[in-house]
């Protein structure tokens, strides 16, 4: 891992109606609009969907670090986030992150432990501890037969 601090630069661009482009180096572009619930289109990446898609793909990615630290094997990771976006004197913000995690272990694996490491995975995220929302973790852990 590089030394701190870690820059990421994105951009986005758009005409005056229609889709936006985010960008950020060396990564395809991804297509952008508002969402139905601020009378968007629907169908395209919104900076919404994109905030807590992040959570998700950072809770995963921090899940496979803490259990290749702790020597934990496992078969399949799901991470499904509900961000509930409201008004909070006059601002609008998440406010609330609804994480719910299936974790799938061979038989024989310590759910014990397996769950112990996807509390401490929430707790070390760094995109939810980047976030003022309050997190709820809700944890499966299923043995695969």
């Amino acid at each position: 891992m590089q030394e701190y601090p870690h820059r990421y630069i994105a951009s986005a661009d758009a005409p005056e109606e229609g889709e936006i482009t985010v960008s950020s180096p060396d990564l395809e572009d991804l297509p952008s609009l508002a969402p139905p619930e601020f009378d968007g289109p629907g169908g395209l990446w919104s900076p919404e969907t994109l905030l807590v898609a992040s959570i998700a793909d950072c809770f995963i990615l921090t899940f496979r670090a803490v259990a290749r630290g702790s020597r934990f094997e496992w078969n399949s990771l799901s991470c499904k986030v509900d961000g509930v976006l409201d008004r909070v004197d006059r601002v609008t913000q998440f406010t609330d992150y609804f994480i719910d995690v299936t974790l799938h272990v061979a038989h024989g694996a310590d759910t014990h432990k397996a769950e112990r490491l996807l509390e401490k995975s929430e707790a070390v995220c760094l995109v939810t501890n980047s976030l003022t929302g309050k997190k709820h973790l809700t944890t499966h852990v299923i043995v695969d037969d």
